[in-house]
């Protein structure tokens, strides 16, 4: 009976570390996929689908900040390389050992570092808050902070 067991496993993910950090992560990683994903699709099919709660002056912030030249990166759209960045980290949580966690921590202290980079231009640069980049930087924080515990905790 076993053989049937480990053949069924077989096709099936599972986390590397089926602890409550790697399942916060998962969590969390999926929502920063989910947000990323329609911030992509909103860069490419216009920005006038963009919902934004703050409008300053009569104008949507969040289309400000989008559109600015901060908006890319070497002409790849942020939200792009945050979905990349959301997904990568998502893609560790399979890796087994210290590699995975030491990769995930690696791509979060990068997302976290750039996010609080571009939170920076935000507010001091721009003068324009995006609620979605500011939600993504928050999710990305978290993901920082629980990457590096469970990287510390199999230390």
């Amino acid at each position: 009976m076993s053989g049937v067991a480990e053949r069924s496993s077989l096709g099936r993910l599972q986390l590397a570390d089926r602890d409550g950090l790697s399942k916060a992560i998962l969590v969390i990683a999926l929502l920063g996929v989910l947000e990323a994903t329609y911030l992509t699709y909103i860069h490419y099919h216009g920005l006038g689908g963009l919902l934004c709660f703050g409008k300053h002056s009569g104008h949507s912030s969040c289309e400000q900040v989008q559109s600015s030249v901060y908006s890319k990166l070497a002409g790849i759209p942020v939200a792009m390389l945050g979905l990349l960045g959301y997904i990568t980290i998502l893609v560790t949580l399979f890796i087994r050992g210290e590699l995975g966690r030491a990769f995930g921590f690696g791509v979060a202290l990068i997302g976290f570092g750039f996010s609080a980079y571009l939170t920076y231009r935000e507010i001091f640069t721009l003068k324009e808050i995006c609620e979605w980049c500011v939600g993504s930087a928050c999710l990305m924080a978290a993901l920082f902070v629980l990457t590096s515990l469970r990287y510390l905790r199999a230390s």
